[in-house]
């Protein structure tokens, strides 16, 4: 197949959000008077999104009537402090000066709202270097429903087969797949204890942000087998 374009998940895939996410989650807690959240354990669920981060948090104490306000709540201290310590991943700011070096286009597919997406982008000074950013909120289907791949892919005018998702959860290997990408899963993103990547269905997987460019090519001489499913 002949690769022309790549799409990223943010957190956890091209960024390293979850000091910030993890502190907000400490903060909510402390204001409900719940005990903090160990850094180690609540890191692995940023993939899981706040719902994730709460449900953690809150555990027996959480209860679907109280989701909402939560929700709401966690948001908001999130708006407030979502740059104060989230940091390109080591080694993809050069990926990133690669793939536009050898003619392809990269863009970002991630379930994150637009209200925060863009100002983290920005803070990253990354908001005007992606072809393409489709946030969570963009379309009623979020990933691992196909959809907003599929409206990436029609807005950098590459047809799906000729691109490569890449991401730290199963829900992107799905999402990919049943567009007809190909795809990469990471193993340095936030991925539970029980979970192995190596069993998400990923065409590649890789263990450091630098291994990425590799994978691609080896991708980009491979026969196209991605069909939708």
């Amino acid at each position: 197949m002949k690769i022309q374009a790549v799409l990223l998940d943010l957190d956890g895939t091209l960024a390293d959000t979850a000091p910030d996410l993890v502190a907000v989650l400490n903060q909510l807690l402390v204001r409900h008077r719940r005990p903090l959240a160990p850094y180690a354990i609540a890191r692995n669920e940023v993939s899981n999104g706040a719902l994730g981060l709460i449900r953690l948090g809150f555990g027996e104490a959480f209860s679907a009537d109280r989701l909402e306000d939560l929700s709401q709540e966690f948001l908001d201290l999130y708006t407030s402090n979502l740059a104060l310590n989230s940091r390109i991943f080591n080694g993809i700011q050069d990926v990133l000066h690669s793939i536009s070096k050898f003619g392809l286009v990269w863009g970002i597919v991630t379930n994150k709202p637009a209200a925060m997406t863009q100002p983290l982008l920005e803070a990253l000074e990354l908001a005007h270097a992606p072809a393409c950013v489709i946030s969570g909120d963009r379309l009623p289907q979020r990933k691992p429903h196909p959809a907003p791949l599929l409206l990436a892919a029609q807005e950098i005018g590459v047809p799906a087969g000729h691109c490569v998702y890449v991401g730290d959860a199963p829900s992107d290997i799905e999402a990919g797949r049943a567009a007809g990408m190909a795809t990469i899963a990471v193993t340095y993103g936030y991925i539970r204890p029980y979970q192995d990547p190596y069993s998400w269905g990923a065409d590649s997987v890789i263990t450091q942000p630098g291994a990425l460019l590799d994978a691609i090519k080896q991708l980009d001489s491979a026969p196209q087998t991605h069909a939708a499913c």
